[in-house]
């Protein structure tokens, strides 16, 4: 590998991590700056094909958000992937009484001039179930069950 594809390699992924943390529902049109059009993302919830999709998916997503922040932990990559290790920190107003979540989580992504595919690994019961009202303690109830 080449100083300079190393260069591009820790550019891409930096410019990624500031676009995350930047990322709201008003400037969503900024993810072609990192994705490439034929997009391949999954996460616990779906699996999306093309830019186009995942901007959609992603306006959904941020529509009732009032608050969203994401702390990367750690980066590990080398010439085509990175594992970026993260907390994510959200509120939304129907979850946890519109409190701040916290919801740890890994992106897997590979990429060559973009990123062209992207996966998410994270407790959705973390981000979401433990969150809604009736489900939430249940989902409690029963962890609290199977670790004992």
């Amino acid at each position: 590998m080449t100083n300079q594809a190393t260069t591009e390699t820790n550019t891409l992924v930096d410019d990624f991590i500031k676009l995350y943390q930047a990322l709201n529902k008003d400037n969503l049109h900024l993810l072609g700056q990192v994705y490439d059009d034929n997009i391949r993302f999954t996460d616990p919830m779906h699996q999306i094909t093309g830019l186009e999709s995942l901007t959609q998916y992603f306006a959904k997503l941020y529509k009732n958000v009032k608050h969203i922040q994401f702390e990367i932990k750690e980066v590990q990559q080398d010439a085509n992937q990175a594992a970026l290790f993260w907390q994510m920190q959200y509120r939304h107003p129907k979850l946890n009484k519109g409190g701040l979540i916290r919801v740890d989580g890994m992106s897997q992504l590979k990429f060559n001039d973009k990123i062209y595919f992207h996966r998410d690994y994270f407790d959705l019961g973390q981000m979401l179930y433990e969150h809604l009202p009736c489900m939430g303690g249940l989902i409690r109830l029963l962890k609290d069950r199977a670790a004992k």
